[in-house]
């Protein structure tokens, strides 16, 4: 696998994360936006999108839409939950809270479930939040939390919204591409990810992947003009543009990174080597004292969190600047009960540079003057607590 450039550390973050050579290159070129080699490539980008969901009977498209995750996820929010609508929302860290807050904005009625930091909301949660509350619609769950770092089980959550007659939005922002997301085995009625994540391209849009008769049926419920899925669904549908400028060279630079996805094997292969870096870096880093906040069984493939050492030599700032420069930006940790930092799987790296990470991780305590990374007394309480 290719090294980035002579200098660049390798970013080990949930995403924008470390991109090949060739996607990078890919964005040397200019293109016009309703030329139509550019209308060419976003049909390209749409069809190769839809191929990674088992959709064989032709039941869902893709929208992509101009942004970050975060404006599509707002896009997806606004567009399929009717104004008058009323969504249970499932949270166990920042994004889920994010989606409690983006419906506070919108003006749309919503329950929350709040796991805390760690804990994933279950099936059974879920169907007994809608059998008591029959005025629920629709139900958001997030596929990676990545404030932990923990799967959530979405086709339990997926079973218990439709036995409920009610339809799911999933936020798949860090797991699609990596994590399986057929609709014959999960159902949703849209789901929403971003170029930089598990596909391996760089920040300018994310994407909806939704049913068609979902999006028939989205039609003027947005409150945006720019995030309104429905609008630009049908604008690509019958002219193959956008409705306003396109990130063109993220979108060459996509395509580039999605080819390459389909070549080391799809969502199988790319999972494969980001499993394969997650179990090599855990396994490094508890051979150093390091303790993650969660059980195996909880562990994605994506981003993994440590708990901070307990040793009063260690200082997060000062273990991050070590980290990178040695190469590798981390990520600091978002738990509100003790310190902790992040370290991510995806991205252009695999087994060999996790190693090389685990190395680095050592040499930094060492340097710190850091013999323990075992974390404070409390840390083990909640991670005691999670796996009961």
């Amino acid at each position: 696998m290719p090294a980035p450039h002579l200098g660049e550390p390798y970013l080990l973050t949930p995403g924008p994360l470390t991109t090949s050579y060739a996607v990078k290159s890919a964005m040397l070129r200019d293109w016009g936006s309703w030329d139509g080699d550019f209308r060419a490539m976003t049909v390209t980008l749409r069809q190769g999108l839809l191929a990674l969901i088992g959709d064989t009977k032709g039941e869902f498209d893709c929208v992509p839409i101009q942004g970050s995750g975060t404006f599509a996820v707002e896009a997806m929010i606004g567009s399929f939950v009717p104004k008058t609508g009323k969504v249970l929302v499932l949270a166990n860290g920042a994004y889920g809270k994010r989606a409690a807050e983006t419906l506070g904005y919108l003006g749309r009625d919503f329950s929350l479930i709040d796991k805390g930091d760690y804990l994933p909301p279950r099936g059974a949660e879920v169907a007994a939040a809608l059998a008591a509350d029959p005025e629920i619609t629709h139900v958001i769950a997030i596929h990676c939390e990545t404030s932990s770092g923990i799967l959530n089980p979405v086709k339990e959550i997926s079973d218990a919204t439709y036995a409920a007659g009610r339809k799911m939005l999933l936020d798949s922002m860090s797991a699609f591409g990596a994590v399986d997301l057929d609709v014959t085995d999960i159902r949703f009625e849209a789901m929403v990810s971003s170029a930089n994540k598990c596909i391996e391209g760089v920040p300018g849009f994310g994407f909806v992947i939704a049913r068609k008769d979902a999006l028939e049926q989205a039609r003027g419920n947005s409150h945006s003009l720019s995030l309104d899925v429905h609008a630009q669904w049908a604008h690509m549908n019958k002219t193959g543009q956008w409705r306003f400028t396109p990130p063109t060279h993220v979108v060459a630079a996509f395509l580039v990174a999605l080819e390459a996805h389909r070549v080391e094997g799809g969502v199988k292969g790319r999972g494969a080597r980001y499993t394969n870096n997650r179990d090599v870096l855990v396994e490094g880093m508890r051979d150093l004292g390091f303790v993650t906040l969660l059980q195996d069984r909880w562990l994605s493939p994506i981003i993994v969190t440590f708990f901070c050492p307990a040793d009063p030599g260690f200082k997060f700032d000062r273990f991050y600047q070590l980290m990178k420069d040695k190469g590798f930006i981390i990520y600091p940790g978002k738990l509100t009960v003790v310190d902790s930092f992040r370290v991510g799987c995806i991205g252009q790296m695999d087994e060999h540079v996790m190693r090389k990470v685990v190395v680095a991780a050592g040499q930094a305590l060492a340097e710190m003057g850091v013999d323990d990374a075992s974390p404070p007394e409390i840390a083990l309480i909640e991670r005691a607590r999670l796996a009961a």
